[in-house]
C-alpha cells in the first residue's frame, strides 16, 4: 500500500507535535510513503519564512520522491493516481478533489490521523 504526503502533511509533526509514521501505521499498517517533487519546492519556497517548512524538507528526505510534471495541488494527484494511493493532508480544497477523484484521504482531527469518510 502506498502513501502520499502533500506539504502540509510534512509539518504536522512540527505544528502539532504528531508522529507521522506511527499515526500512519496504526491506521494502514507498513505502507510506502512518498513525497511528490513538486512539494520539495514548495517546502523550499515556505521555508524562506516558516521553520516548520524548513524542518519539514528535511523530513521529506526520509521518504522516497515520486517525480510529477505538474505543481501544488494537481502534483500531489498525480502522485496519487499514478501509485493507487491515499494521501495524507489537512487541505481542504485538496481532500475535496482527491474524493471526487476516488482517492482515500487522510487528514488530522483532534491530533490524530483519520481516514476521511465520504
Amino acid at each position: 500500500m502506498n502513501v502520499v504526503l502533500d506539504a502540509n502533511a510534512l509539518m504536522m509533526p512540527f505544528e502539532y507535535h504528531l508522529n507521522l509514521d506511527l499515526e500512519i501505521k496504526k491506521i494502514l499498517g507498513d505502507v510506502h510513503i512518498f513525497v511528490p517533487s513538486c512539494i520539495l519546492g514548495e517546502l523550499e519556497r515556505l521555508s524562506r519564512r516558516r521553520w516548520e517548512a524548513k524542518a519539514a524538507l528535511q523530513l521529506a528526505e526520509k521518504y522516497d520522491i515520486i517525480n510529477v510534471e505538474k505543481l501544488g495541488d494537481k502534483g500531489v494527484l498525480e502522485a496519487a493516481k499514478k501509485l493507487n494511493a491515499y494521501v495524507v493532508t489537512n487541505d481542504r480544497a485538496l481532500v475535496k478533489i482527491l474524493k471526487k477523484e476516488g482517492l482515500k484521504v487522510l487528514s488530522m482531527k483532534q491530533n490524530r490521523l483519520v481516514i476521511e469518510n465520504d
